[in-house]
């Protein structure tokens, strides 16, 4: 059997807290969405829908999920008239998702609650230490891609 390094067991109680905090950060992202009747995955659809017209594989690859996903989650927004599809002129096969006029309320009602809500959170911590934390997990993400 293995042991564990210093290194790999500091790593190791990283991974622990990092999953820790993701699940903070999930619950604190379904209260902040569903007052505009959102969860965390509909309100990421249309944040990257807001970036302009997209398909589906192009919205699953920049979240990270499978396109089945974000098909399932566009068609409960499409159902509630929060996107809508438009025909993608570079390939008829893979409409385009576009905001509508009540996914972009529902939006950036969200994105209110969160900026109130992370400049509450933040208000607790140096900017150098948030700064340093963000360039930590950044190197850390690419560590794990390379």
């Amino acid at each position: 059997m293995v042991s564990l390094t210093d290194r790999g067991l500091e790593f190791s109680q990283l991974l622990v807290e990092m999953s820790r905090v993701n699940g903070l950060l999930l619950s604190a992202g379904e209260a902040l969405a569903r007052p505009a009747g959102l969860t965390n995955a509909r309100w990421q659809v249309l944040g990257v829908v807001d970036h302009g017209p997209a398909t589906v594989a192009q919205v699953a690859r920049t979240m990270g999920l499978t396109r089945q996903a974000v098909r399932q989650t566009a068609g409960s927004l499409a159902a509630d008239g929060m996107l809508a599809h438009q025909d993608n002129p570079r390939d008829q096969r893979a409409r385009l998702l576009v905001l509508t006029a009540r996914g972009r309320a529902a939006l950036r009602s969200v994105e209110r609650r969160q900026a109130a809500w992370a400049n509450q959170v933040a208000s607790r911590a140096s900017l150098t230490d948030l700064r340093t934390a963000t360039g930590i997990l950044r190197d850390l993400g690419d560590l794990l891609e390379g």
